[in-house]
């Protein structure tokens, strides 16, 4: 690839993998999780760093459960939306959810779990497509669909940078450490990486590191009910 053609557009930065691993090598973890981890991508990541960490996976896809497994992660198959993550409260250093809610719709149960058994002072990545990267800001000036969540894909949510922020607020123990972008639609690398960094809101991933400081009282499926949303959230 000609990292001088602008246009050669590199859809892999969208899931950010070097934002992950800065994010990665910048702690000490004796244990990650990853939600929807695939083939194992990010947990790599962290394995590079450090050789030694207990690494598991939460998976569904049986091509995908073989390679997790031959490279030695703990894989569990859960439904991540109606289902308890088989860890104890404070177990867990670091989590990753990395592209990961943007397919789901039962948020608050998702988000309540990992919240559940991440440790204190525990960190939990989140990666998302950004419903207002400037592609998609143009695409809705002219009557289009967002790229991030097209009526014909598996995306039921769209986020934004204040989106995500304020969902996390639900919890007033989670503080946000860092927030990165990835990718910069319609450029190739050599321009996406240096756009995204400088105007992450603008790109096309958003990338959030929050770390745990305060003691979780349930608060993000209590939200719901309090709220009295009028949506059947599942919610335990």
């Amino acid at each position: 690839m000609n990292k001088y053609n602008f246009f050669n557009v590199d859809k892999k930065l969208n899931y950010g993998r070097h934002v992950i691993s800065k994010f990665a090598k910048e702690s000490r973890y004796k244990s990650v999780l990853d939600l929807g981890a695939g083939q194992g991508l990010d947990l790599d990541i962290f394995k590079k760093y450090q050789p030694d960490i207990k690494a598991y996976a939460v998976e569904s896809w049986a091509s995908n459960i073989k390679i997790l497994e031959k490279k030695g992660y703990v894989v569990c198959g859960r439904d991540i939306e109606k289902e308890t993550l088989p860890f104890k409260d404070n177990s867990i250093d670091c989590i990753v959810l990395n592209q990961i809610l943007e397919h789901t719709k039962d948020i608050f149960w998702i988000i309540h779990e990992c919240t559940r058994v991440l440790s204190l002072s525990g960190s939990l990545i989140i990666g998302v497509p950004n419903l207002a990267a400037l592609h998609n800001r143009v695409f809705l000036l002219f009557g289009r669909q967002p790229t991030c969540i097209r009526a014909d894909s598996a995306h039921v949510r769209g986020f934004t940078m204040n989106g995500i922020r304020d969902f996390m607020d639900i919890f007033p123990g989670y503080k946000l450490h860092d927030f990165k972008g990835s990718n910069f639609y319609p450029f190739s690398p050599f321009l996406a990486l240096p756009l995204s960094k400088i105007f992450p809101h603008f790109s096309v991933g958003l990338f959030f590191k929050f770390t745990k400081d305060a003691k979780y009282h349930d608060e993000f499926i209590l939200y719901p009910t309090k709220e009295k949303l009028a949506t059947n959230f599942f919610i335990g």
